[in-house]
């Protein structure tokens, strides 16, 4: 509270803080296999991913009653996707970012992915190589489909950062994606600036580049790979539905997923520190009068002197002043 009035700069992840952090598969596209056949692979791959949108991959599958098989060598790439090993071929299933590690053109898939991003969806390309790696797996990787998932965004996530914006407040939106995909979320929302494709680890390195701008920096957000952006920024404040990592990351835990909450922290602060700058100027004044009075001021004058009775109802007066100033935020409208 005694910072966050100072911030000028708030950094929002993208997904589980401006967005519900609820994906849901909204379409698939495949040359080579049917819908079901490459919703089947990709969601057998996932079985073992902790990311929500490998989880909303899952669901989708489940909720349309395909078995799914078993896959081994799962291995996750951070900021990029997995790789899977289901029979005799190995899968990657990922971002454009895990095309370009692997050396591969997203193909006659690159046109429907770019269409799938401007529509603020994210394409997950599902990418097969025959032969696994332990027996040479050298037949070159090539995609055989696109998985989009979309994040619906929360329905405060615009009024809260239009809220921030007015208190002369820069917002900046941090995500992983892709970006025509962010630059859509980012406009939908109204963010000032977006800052996309960052990988997990850079989230910090952000967070410290606005520091070094001279910036005071509110960053807020969900996951585990937020932890040390919340900590590297000068107030970090984490959503009460996320990660326990997050949580003990955070100077400020919020107890709903809203970000109007951030918006009324900010003012809770300015607030706070309004009312504790008041009581000590109305303390400093009241024992600026009543020290010399105490001090027998008024006897040199007309030889009158105080009875210790009113001393010490002075002091409890001074006392309840300063209490009573302070309770008065209690009816603070945020």
């Amino acid at each position: 509270l005694e910072i966050a009035h100072k911030a000028d700069a708030v950094v929002l992840d993208k997904t589980g803080t401006i967005t519900e952090g609820k994906p849901a598969v909204m379409q698939i596209v495949s040359h080579e296999e049917t819908e079901e056949q490459l919703l089947r692979i990709a969601a057998s791959c996932e079985q073992a991913s902790e990311h929500p949108l490998g989880r909303a991959i899952v669901e989708e599958a489940r909720g349309r009653g395909l078995g799914l098989l078993k896959a081994e060598e799962f291995q996750s790439v951070t900021g990029q996707g997995i790789e899977a090993v289901i029979g005799s071929g190995t899968y990657y299933i990922g971002n454009r970012k895990l095309c370009e590690s692997l050396g591969i053109s997203p193909g006659p898939y690159r046109e429907a992915a770019e269409e799938i991003a401007a529509k603020g969806q994210t394409p997950m390309f599902v990418i097969r190589r025959m032969g696994s790696p332990e027996d040479g797996g050298k037949e070159e990787a090539v995609p055989v489909g696109i998985i989009s998932v979309a994040d619906p965004v929360k329905e405060t996530s615009r009024d809260a950062i239009a809220r921030m914006k007015e208190l002369g407040i820069q917002v900046y939106m941090l995500t992983g994606d892709n970006r025509l995909t962010a630059e859509y979320i980012g406009g939908k929302v109204g963010v000032d600036e977006v800052v996309a494709e960052v990988l997990p680890q850079d989230k910090a390195n952000v967070v410290e580049r606005l520091q070094k701008e001279g910036r005071c920096v509110m960053m807020v957000g969900d996951g585990i790979n937020d932890a040390p952006a919340l900590v590297q920024a000068d107030v970090g404040v984490a959503i009460g539905s996320g990660s326990d990592i997050a949580i003990d990351s955070g100077d400020m835990v919020l107890m709903k997923s809203d970000l109007n909450d951030v918006y009324k922290a900010i003012r809770l602060s300015n607030a706070t520190i309004r009312n504790i700058k008041q009581n000590l100027f109305w303390a400093f004044f009241y024992n600026s009068c009543g020290i010399p009075l105490a001090a027998g001021a008024l006897y040199a004058i007309n030889g009158t002197l105080l009875n210790p009775v009113f001393a010490g109802l002075a002091m409890s007066l001074s006392s309840v002043t300063v209490v009573g100033n302070a309770l008065r935020l209690r009816r603070l409208r945020l």
